[in-house]
């Protein structure tokens, strides 16, 4: 059997990989964008020069050949999927089964001026090299649009010392998104970093210069700004232009069910193109994000080479970077606030962290969370979600989330504290978790707390026996060297047998 993917990102890659872990099936992977597989997030970083494009590839390029995936550098111009026909620039090739995985295209919105020489978007690596290219001689960048492609591609011209205006139609940054207090925490990063941000303001005209290059921009409040290059970061949709003239069930993206089948026999679609029929009760029919590319690859490959597997995409979680700060969301958590919902929000002092736990009011079960500048387990924070865990639990053993590098400050205290202070408790927060007291709430230590308790005891026991043994034994024998380096060694011994105790002491700590 023959299985064509068009595509050659997260999704598309993923799904090769595991039937070929599946399957000895033939697999063709067709991409016009390039020879092989990188990870598109790093391609801000080939532009701000801390990777080249080589160290982007996670897989050797003799890794293909190896696996036997056939990489075709091609077009797709059109499919024949009576005849499972694939029409490309340069050849034709018949399939047998055929994953579409051709990804997502920057949005444009009928500007003046969208199509000038300078304009356009950050998606592909051909974007990367066309920003280098305008950057030779760039005085000034406009970017349009308040999301995340935006905040990266400003991140790379600031990098450069390029000055960057932002037109940003909200009245604050993503808050279509973010909570407004997270929003205005970005509005401030933004301008920190000496970009000038123009919020409630909106794109109308793009200007030419004599040569079709972009000279200038006019905005909603007639404002001109020169530039010689506007970003449009205004969102991306499904690149399916190719397929509207088809029978493929098509909406905004293409139509799939829980199987990611779409109407025709032996077509699937995955990845940012894919739009869920009936999607998961708080999750959207698309969802253009890495990790639910690389689940729906998994999942395909499954319900191909082996049984029909039902996509499940899990709770909702994603991770971001604005400039120095790093966020997080897991779990359900809105701009604006539901009725039902309690929310417990703390902020540093310095305004660039910021911990959001939301819950119900009725059941007091946590519903989600938000990290700004602040890392937290994924699996922690997940379990705590899918078991309906109540808000107070969750804050007694705060610790057990917190993943951020070893001597950072650490914040739990302070929003227990704060909850502590608008709810009249007074919880404790449990000591500082060690990883063994993560893996055993997470079941990856099958260890019992009594057993974890006898074996402190044991080694309590054991470690004073042996330094107290150290320190018999030059009374007892004449041979003075032998013996000190045995007491030196027992004395080692017994000291790291006390560690241990007290390392097992702390698990227990924090599973109380």
């Amino acid at each position: 059997m023959h299985i064509a993917i068009i595509g050659n990102g997260i999704s598309g890659i993923t799904a090769a990989r595991h039937i070929r872990k599946h399957s000895n099936h033939k697999i063709s992977v067709i991409s016009s964008e390039t020879d092989h597989f990188f990870s598109r997030t790093a391609l801000m970083y080939i532009y701000m020069g801390h990777m080249r494009y080589k160290e982007t590839k996670p897989y050797e390029d003799h890794f293909w050949e190896k696996n036997r995936i056939d990489l075709v550098r091609d077009y797709v111009h059109s499919i024949n999927f009576k005849g499972k026909k694939l029409q490309l620039k340069n050849q034709e090739i018949s399939y047998d089964k055929l994953i579409l995985a051709v990804g997502s295209t920057p949005n444009k919105f009928g500007w003046p001026g969208q199509d000038l020489d300078g304009v356009q978007g950050l998606y592909a690596y051909q974007d990367v090299e066309t920003m280098e290219h305008w950057s030779k001689d760039l005085k000034h960048a406009v970017i349009v649009g308040g999301g995340l492609i935006g905040i990266e591609m400003a991140e790379m011209f600031l990098s450069r010392k390029i000055p960057v205006t932002f037109l940003v139609r909200e009245k604050s940054y993503w808050n279509g998104v973010l909570p407004s207090e997270e929003s205005a925490m970005i509005n401030r990063h933004i301008e920190a970093h000496h970009a000038d941000l123009k919020l409630s303001t909106e794109l109308k005209e793009i200007l030419p210069d004599k040569n079709g290059r972009v000279r200038a921009v006019i905005t909603n409040k007639g404002e001109e700004i020169e530039c010689q290059f506007v970003g449009l970061t205004a969102g991306v949709h499904p690149n399916i232009n190719f397929l509207k003239d088809s029978e493929l069930a098509l909406a905004k993206g293409i139509l799939v069910n829980e199987y990611l089948e779409t109407n025709i026999p032996d077509v699937y679609a995955i990845g940012d193109c894919a739009q869920m029929q009936n999607p998961r009760k708080g999750r959207r029919p698309i969802e253009a994000v890495w990790y639910t590319g690389r689940m729906m690859g998994e999942t395909v490959a499954h319900t191909i080479c082996k049984k029909k597997t039902v996509y499940n995409p899990g709770i909702w979680f994603n991770s971001a970077k604005f400039f120095d700060i790093e966020y997080q969301v897991y779990g359900d958590v809105p701009a604006k606030l539901p009725e039902d919902y309690k929310t417990l929000y703390w902020e540093h002092p310095e305004g660039n962290r910021a911990i959001r736990i939301l819950y119900h009011k009725n059941t007091n079960e946590v519903v989600g969370f938000n990290l700004m500048g602040i890392r937290y387990r994924h699996e922690v924070c997940e379990q705590w979600l899918a078991n309906k865990t109540h808000i107070e639990e969750v804050l007694q053993h705060l610790s057990l989330a917190n993943f951020d590098p070893e001597f950072y400050s650490t914040y739990e205290k302070d929003l227990v504290q704060k909850y502590n202070q608008q709810n009249g408790r007074e919880l404790v927060l449990s000591n500082r978790s060690s990883t063994d007291a993560v893996a055993f709430f997470l079941g990856k230590n099958t260890q019992s707390k009594a057993d974890i308790q006898q074996g402190m005891k044991r080694n309590l026991m054991l470690g004073i026996l042996l330094i107290l043994l150290s320190f018999i034994l030059p009374f007892l024998f004449t041979v003075k060297l032998p013996i000190m380096i045995v007491s030196g060694l027992l004395v080692g011994l017994g000291i790291g047998l006390l560690l241990l105790s007290f390392s097992q002491r702390q698990v227990l700590s924090g599973l109380e």
